[in-house]
């Protein structure tokens, strides 16, 4: 019985961007709860939910995803969120545009459907 595979250093920079993205939507959903005027606590809810629920999916699906389009994926998964859940961030605490966030978006669907799409194909 040989040891099991150790990822490369690609996979453990999405797995560790995944889990800096899940622990910057913990704190994002505290600050939204306790110390955000009501008015920006929808966008910190929203950037909180997409860091936190991708940033578990990247930690858990990086070390396993091998090369190719499943890699490729994950990294549109991490500059979509990046671009999505930083873009409404940037806008609350820096006043900064938000015209990144729906190519944020966009780009997480087509990453997901990527990835879907190499699933079913395996």
């Amino acid at each position: 019985m040989g040891s099991p595979a150790v990822p490369d250093f690609a996979a453990r920079i999405l797995a560790a961007g995944g889990a800096a993205l899940a622990a910057a939507g913990i704190a994002l959903a505290a600050y939204a709860a306790h110390m955000a005027e009501a008015a920006g606590q929808g966008r910190l809810h929203t950037a909180a939910l997409f860091a936190f629920g991708h940033g578990v999916a990247l930690a858990a699906l990086a070390p396993h995803a091998g090369r190719g389009p499943r890699r490729l994926a994950l990294a549109g998964l991490l500059l979509g969120v990046l671009l999505f859940a930083g873009g409404l961030a940037a806008a609350h605490f820096f006043a900064a545009s938000t015209r990144a966030v729906p190519f944020g978006g966009g780009l997480m669907i087509l990453a997901w459907l990527l990835y879907a799409a190499d699933a079913l194909r395996r």
